[in-house]
């Protein structure tokens, strides 16, 4: 009796022993799963790092390697699209480097500068620049023999031909000029003025960084110069319009030359009357009365989305510095503000990048194309160390939608403010704007636009600071820039 007894207690310890198993192999399963967790945490940290950061700390300015390589490798050229020298460091007798600019100041703000903080293309491929491609057997021998080896080159996208064009037509005038492929996204021209001249920009920085004649000559106005948009923003007013309204063909306005929406008095240029009119002529003669109209039957919400598809409020995809465009008209904004945004015043602020952008994304048919700099890496040699290729960004609006815009661009030229376009061997599509920036009513002019209309091969985007209307100041530029792109 006492023996079962005991086998009973027995039974009965192992039965309260089997829950603490279950336990304990419960806790050693979560450790597992938890190291596991952090492990993979790690790699996929370490691979963002490579991928994604690894190039941005190794480019930076402050990463001590470069001196190091500066030490053993001559920096590479910075070439045209044709090969010309736009940037290249000459060794005198003594063994002394200086970097020299061939064009002085015309590519100052795209090549950028060397001395004196990095910019432009010196800072993009900084580190590619101080890296050798050479033969390793070669470099080897060069090494030991106390020789620096030549740095690779970076053939860029600019055409030198049409850079020199842009930079002569924008003449002594504060602006910017920027010429992109639309098919592609490269950039084949960027000017901004006041400019100053790389060659002498350190025995000059302290007048430079003073800026008594509030030049800003530093600063890239074509990528990081933000301007109300004018009238050239009519063409994501009336995108807008269309996806609102697929019977916008029956569309009229009765101009009188100035009209009042709520409190805002909206007047067109010069008070000039322009009838009776249609979504067309609405846009070819830049009707601000028409246009305000329109923005107030605009649903807001969809306005904005848009506005921010096309990347308003955020980064461009691209690699040089810029500044993001702004629109701030929401659906909870005052009704007073709506007129002035639909017309391309208000609060909207853009880069000419970004401008050019948006009409190159309508000229290429709804697709967005990232722009770029540089074409390709390359050994002083010639030979192909790293190709850069074409990238989308991707399907902003449909072909239909984009070819209604095309149309109403194409009548800009052949009836409206920019006739002056119409004489060339090609026909050409855009938009002019005047961005009022003062109380006196005081305006930059601007001009969008890309040719030939029928198969895009170049885009420009034009501002002149205080010139006026762009039909006076920016499309005569546009046309010296597409008359030396094309003929």
């Amino acid at each position: 009796m006492k023996r079962l007894i005991n086998r009973k207690s027995e039974k009965d310890a192992d039965i309260q022993k089997k829950p603490k198993k279950k336990s304990t192999n419960r806790e050693i399963l979560v450790m597992t799963y938890l190291f596991v967790g952090i492990f993979v945490f790690l790699i996929g940290k370490f691979v963002y790092f490579i991928v994604a950061e690894s190039p941005n700390i190794i480019n930076s300015t402050y990463n001590k390697r470069q001196d190091l390589l500066a030490e053993r490798v001559v920096r590479g050229k910075i070439l045209g699209s044709k090969g010309e020298i736009l940037a290249e460091t000459v060794t005198d007798a003594n063994g002394t480097e200086t970097r020299n600019y061939p064009y002085n100041n015309i590519f100052c703000h795209a090549v950028g500068r060397f001395t004196n903080g990095k910019t432009g293309i010196e800072q993009l491929e900084n580190i590619n620049l101080l890296t050798s491609g050479e033969n390793p057997l070669v470099a080897i021998v060069k090494e030991l023999r106390g020789e620096k080896n030549k740095g690779d080159n970076a053939v860029t996208t600019f055409d030198v031909a049409l850079q020199k064009t842009a930079y002569e037509a924008l003449g002594n005038r504060r602006g910017a000029v920027v010429a992109l492929e639309p098919s592609t996204g490269k950039v084949l021209a960027m000017v901004s003025k006041p400019d100053y001249n790389p060659n002498t920009a350190s025995a000059n920085w302290d007048s430079l960084i003073e800026d008594s004649d509030k030049n800003s000559a530093l600063v890239n106005r074509a990528t990081q110069g933000l301007y109300p948009p004018g009238s050239t923003f009519k063409i994501l007013t009336a995108l807008e319009y269309m996806i609102e309204n697929k019977n916008y063909q029956d569309y009229q306005y009765a101009c009188n030359g100035k009209d009042t929406f709520g409190n805002v008095v909206i007047n067109c240029y010069g008070n000039k009357n322009h009838g009776t009119e249609d979504l067309r002529k609405s846009f070819a003669k830049s009707c601000n009365g028409s246009f305000a109209n329109i923005g107030m039957n605009l649903n807001l919400k969809s306005y904005r989305n848009l506005c921010e598809t096309f990347l308003f409020n955020q980064k461009l995809p691209t690699d040089f510095i810029t500044n993001n465009s702004s629109f701030t008209l929401k659906k909870s904004s005052d009704k007073s503000e709506v007129p002035q945004t639909a017309i391309g015043q208000g609060n909207t602020q853009i880069t000419p990048l970004h401008n050019a952008l948006i009409t190159a994304t309508i000229a290429n048919n709804g697709v967005m194309m990232k722009p770029y700099l540089v074409d390709r890496l390359e050994t002083y040699n010639k030979d192909i160390v790293k190709q850069y290729e074409p990238e989308e960004y991707g399907k902003i609006i449909s072909e239909t939608q984009a070819k209604e815009v095309q149309e109403l661009m194409h009548a800009v030229v052949t009836e409206g403010t920019a006739t002056s376009l119409s004489g060339l061997s090609y026909a050409c599509a855009g938009k002019t704007g005047s961005a009022e920036y003062d109380s006196n009513k005081s305006s930059h002019g601007w001009f969008v636009g890309y040719a030939p209309y029928d198969n895009p091969k170049i885009v420009v985007s034009v501002i002149v600071e205080d010139g006026g209307t762009g039909s006076e100041s920016a499309v005569p530029i546009a046309k010296r820039l597409f008359q030396s792109y094309l003929g």
